[in-house]
C-alpha cells in the first residue's frame, strides 16, 4: 500500500483523542466516588497509560496484530520489531508505527474501563499488575480473533467496528470478575456511598464524547467515507440514549440527574461502538434509544443486590456493548460499509456470527481473568483492609489527599 497523507493526518488525530479518553476516563470515575478516594480513582486510569502502554509496546501488539494463527498472533514484532515508518500493516495507508499507536490507545483505556467496578478498595500495586498482565493475556488474544485477518473471529466475519466486543464486553466481564474476587467495600449496603464531585463526572462524559469521534470514525483507518458515517453515528447515539433515558427516570417517577444524563451519554457511546461504521443515521438512534433499556435497569437492579460494581461497569459496558454487538448483526447496512447486510437487511445468519463473537469473549475474558486474579492474590492482597479503606485509598495508595481541609484551605 502506499502511504496517503490525508489518512496519515486523521489518524493522528484520531489517536490523540482515543488517547485524551482515559484522562478522561479518569474524571468521569474520579467525580462518582467519595472524595477520600479521588486520587486513587484516577491514578487507577492514568497509570493504565504507563504500565499497558509499555506492555502493549513490547508484546502486546506483536500478540494481537502479528500474523500468528486463528488464536494468537507470532512474536515477529516483539518490541516493535518490524514495524516502521512505512504502511502496510493490515493493509492500511498510514505507518505502520501509527497504526500500533492508534491500537494502543485502544489496549489502554479497555484496561483502565476495569477499574471503575473495583475503586474505593482494590490495591494499587495489585491493580497495577493485574491490568499489565490482562493487556497482554486477554486483551491481546481477543484484540487477534476479532480485527486480525487471520483471527477465527474475523474469518467467521463477525463485525465489531471499533469495539464493542473487544473492548466494552470483554473488559466489563473482567470487571465482573474482579468484583467477585475482590470483595465489596467495606461499608457498601451501610452507608450512603455518593459522588463527590458531579461536574467532574459532566466534564468526564463531555471530554469522552469529544475522544470517541477519534475512537469509532477513527477505526475506519483513514480520512474515508466510512470514517464520515462513523463520525455521524457516533453523534448521533448517545442522544437517542439521553433521550430515552430521561423519559425513564419521569416515568419512573424521578427527577432526571446530571449523573444520569452523563451515564446515558456513555451507555450510547459504548452501544453505538461496534456498530459505528456499518449501520445508517437512524439506525444509530435507534441503537442508543434501545440500549438505554438494559443498561438503566440494570444499575437499578444492582444497587438492590450485594454486587459491588462501585461505578455500574457492567451495567454501561457490558450490557451497552453486547446490546451494540448484537444490534450490528441487526441494523448493519452492506450498501453503506461495503461489508455485510444485518437481519433487517437480509442476512439473518449475521445475528448468530455476533452471539458467538459476544459468548466467545465473555467465556475466555471471564475464565482468564479470574485465573490472573487468584494468581495475583497469592503473591499480594487484592483488597485494602478495613482500616485502610475507611482512612481513604487516597493517603493509604499514594500518600496524598485530593482536597487539604481544615485552616489555610
Amino acid at each position: 500500500m502506499t502511504l496517503n497523507a490525508a489518512d496519515t493526518a486523521w489518524m493522528l488525530v484520531s489517536t490523540a483523542l482515543v488517547l485524551l479518553m482515559t484522562p478522561a476516563l479518569a474524571f468521569f470515575y474520579g467525580g462518582l466516588v467519595r472524595a477520600k478516594n479521588a486520587l486513587n480513582t484516577m491514578m487507577m486510569s492514568f497509570a493504565a497509560i504507563g504500565f499497558v502502554g509499555v506492555a502493549w509496546a513490547v508484546v502486546g501488539y506483536s500478540l494481537a496484530f502479528a500474523p500468528g494463527n486463528e488464536w494468537i498472533g507470532d512474536l515477529s514484532r516483539f518490541a516493535l520489531k518490524g514495524v516502521g515508518l512505512t504502511p502496510g500493516e493490515l493493509g492500511t495507508t498510514i505507518p505502520q508505527y501509527l497504526f500500533a499507536s492508534y491500537q494502543g490507545t485502544f489496549a489502554i483505556i479497555t484496561a483502565a474501563l476495569i477499574s471503575g467496578a473495583v475503586v474505593e478498595r482494590m490495591r494499587f500495586p495489585a491493580y497495577l499488575i493485574f491490568i499489565t498482565l490482562w493487556s497482554i493475556v486477554v486483551y491481546a488474544p481477543i484484540a487477534h480473533w476479532v480485527w486480525n485477518p487471520t483471527g477465527w473471529l474475523f474469518k467467521m466475519g463477525a463485525l465489531d467496528f471499533a469495539g464493542g466486543t473487544v473492548v466494552h464486553i470483554n473488559a466489563a466481564v473482567a470487571a465482573l470478575v474482579a468484583v467477585l474476587i475482590v470483595g465489596p467495600r467495606r461499608d457498601y449496603g451501610k452507608a450512603a456511598l455518593l459522588p463527590h464531585n458531579v461536574p467532574f463526572t459532566l466534564l468526564g462524559a463531555g471530554l469522552l464524547y469529544f475522544g470517541w469521534f477519534g475512537f469509532n470514525a477513527g477505526s475506519a483507518l483513514g480520512a474515508s467515507a466510512i470514517a464520515a458515517l462513523a463520525m455521524t453515528t457516533t453523534f448521533l447515539a448517545p442522544m437517542g440514549t439521553l433521550v430515552v433515558w430521561t423519559f425513564l427516570d419521569v416515568l419512573r417517577g424521578k427527577a432526571p440527574t446530571a449523573v444520569g444524563a452523563a451515564t446515558a451519554i456513555v451507555v450510547g457511546l459504548v452501544a453505538i461502538t461496534p456498530a459505528a461504521g456499518l449501520v445508517g443515521p437512524m439506525s444509530a438512534i435507534a441503537i442508543g434509544a434501545i440500549a438505554a433499556i438494559p443498561s438503566y435497569f440494570c444499575i437499578q437492579w444492582r444497587a438492590k443486590t450485594s454486587l459491588d460494581d462501585s461505578l455500574d461497569v457492567l451495567a454501561a459496558h457490558g450490557l451497552g456493548g453486547t446490546v451494540g454487538a448484537l444490534l450490528t448483526g441487526v441494523f448493519a447496512q452492506k450498501a453503506l460499509n461495503g461489508m455485510a447486510d444485518g437481519v433487517l437487511f437480509g442476512n439473518p445468519g449475521q445475528l448468530m456470527i455476533q452471539v458467538t463473537a459476544i459468548g466467545a469473549a465473555i467465556v475466555y475474558s471471564g475464565v482468564a481473568s479470574a485465573i490472573l486474579l487468584k494468581v495475583i492474590g497469592l503473591v499480594t492482597p487484592l483488597t485494602a483492609s478495613e482500616d485502610e479503606q475507611s482512612s481513604g485509598m487516597d493517603v493509604t495508595q499514594h500518600g496524598e489527599e485530593a482536597y487539604i481541609h481544615g485552616d489555610g484551605v
